[in-house]
């Protein structure tokens, strides 16, 4: 029967963790440099800058002592 070899999957994990670790990188470069809004379309309150002129956000009211 043949013995495993742990230096080969000591090696093929610390190959993905390598590529998972580049490909993450290029992911933050690319967010870094694309456009702002990952997901959210142009319309939505949360990015667009004409609906906050618009309706300024509104501030919580601050807890009392009495309750």
């Amino acid at each position: 029967m043949a013995t495993p070899n742990y230096g080969y999957e000591k090696r093929q994990k610390e190959l993905a963790k390598k590529k998972k670790k580049e490909e993450k990188l290029c992911e933050k470069q690319y967010r870094k440099l694309g456009p702002s809004s990952d997901g959210l379309a142009p319309g939505d309150p949360e990015t667009d800058v004409a609906s906050l002129e618009r309706d300024p956000p509104t501030v919580p009211e601050l807890p009392t002592k009495n309750g």
